[in-house]
């Protein structure tokens, strides 16, 4: 960033904040004129309250303490010009508005802590997202990506939703998976299993084995993330997809997850009927790939396929109606991943009144031609040939 610009940003708050500050020092100059103004028996000096109460709004405690300060000794001045200020009703009001004043600081500064202890959660949440959720490169081989989490607790940046993409041998291989649960309560199962595909889908080369050897990890651990109270509750739904660089048609694998919206450029939006399996997590057998059916989807140059979570599904407004997530998408199948993305959040937290229930993950996939560009030629190569990652 321009340095330039950086001071700039860095004087707006500043200069919104003094601005700000003119408001309670014309109220306590518009009250203490009044008060002067006013018949006898009309006493408004108690309510210069009011000045540190509104600064406490908008600012920390020193100029909280500035403003209070300021209307105790309009309080003062108020009794010096009335000649009252030696009665005990100007005494008993001044050291009323002083300990007001002290209390306001007090809380303001313990508000200033609790927003600091929160800045600190929300880092420590931003940096475990980065850690497990890596964010998707913009192009896959042929397909252009973007990605969207939606977390349902307001400290939080991640939960019980994840989403991962590898390129490897020609194709993509893409995973969107939701824990039971949410927030970080479910944080665990959901790193365990993305570390399990990461390794696994370098060693599979059938999305049935893929997915075998993601069920017997997470049936080996999930003991460790799971309360003995809810003991054998415990599973991930998770979609597999394999896309093939070269070959129109996506492959997929629905273990207990909903099937994704396949965006035509002609508006129209169609859901792939899917043969899932049973979640992973549900041990009541070692799980073979003979347990799992791949269902092949055409995929071509133009289409979008749009995976989620159930969060984005069973989103309510407040009259209790679903998110009508396949009509609204409809709007904007010839938008790009990232401007579709943007939309659907948009809309979605509108439809809710901007707060969910429930985490919500989303990944937008769009084969922009039949093959993946060529990568430049170099003319001193160093090293083997690079592979796109996530």
């Amino acid at each position: 960033m321009d340095p330039g610009q950086r001071l700039t940003d860095l004087k707006q708050p500043w200069q919104r904040r003094h601005a700000l500050l003119a408001i309670p020092v014309v109220l306590v100059v518009v009250i203490t004129l009044v008060d002067l103004l006013a018949p006898q028996d009309i006493h408004l000096g108690p309510i210069l309250v009011i000045a540190p109460a509104i600064t406490a709004s908008f600012a920390g405690p020193g100029p909280t303490g500035l403003t209070g300060l300021l209307a105790v000794a309009a309080e003062v001045y108020i009794g010096v010009q009335e000649g009252t200020l030696d009665s005990r009703n100007v005494v008993v009001q001044v050291a009323a508005l002083a300990l007001l004043t002290c209390l306001i600081m007090f809380f303001c500064s313990v508000r200033e802590r609790k927003g600091r202890e929160l800045e600190k959660v929300r880092s420590v949440s931003a940096a475990a997202q980065q850690v497990l959720l890596w964010p998707l490169p913009d192009r896959i081989g042929p397909l252009r990506t973007a990605c969207l989490y939606l977390a349902a607790e307001e400290e939080a940046q991640i939960g019980g939703d994840l989403y991962a993409a590898i390129h490897t041998d020609g194709r993509a291989r893409v995973m969107i998976g939701d824990v039971r649960g949410k927030g970080l309560d479910a944080l665990g199962e959901a790193a365990l299993l993305l570390g399990a595909f990461r390794e696994a889908v370098h060693q599979h080369t059938t999305l049935p084995a893929l997915s075998a050897a993601l069920n017997r990890s997470v049936c080996r651990y999930q003991a460790d993330f799971t309360p003995k109270d809810e003991a054998g509750e415990s599973f991930v739904t998770t979609l597999l997809l394999e896309i093939p660089d070269q070959e129109r048609i996506t492959r997929m694998i629905s273990c207990g997850h909903p099937a994704p919206l396949l965006l035509r450029p002609d508006h129209a939006v169609t859901v792939p009927d899917l043969h899932p399996a049973p979640p992973l997590g549900v041990c009541s057998g070692e799980a073979t790939p003979g347990d799992y059916t791949v269902d092949e989807v055409p995929f071509g140059p133009g289409d979008t396929l749009l995976l989620y979570t159930d969060g984005v599904i069973e989103a309510r407004d407040r009259y209790g109606g679903f998110y009508p997530f396949a009509r609204r998408a409809a709007q904007w199948t010839g938008s790009p991943p990232e401007v579709l993305l943007h939309h659907i959040r948009r809309d979605l937290l509108a439809h809710v009144g901007g707060h969910l229930d429930d985490d919500a993950a989303l990944i937008a996939l769009c084969r922009t031609s039949a093959h993946p560009p060529r990568p430049p030629r170099r003319n001193h190569p160093v090293g083997g040939p690079r592979r796109n990652s996530e």
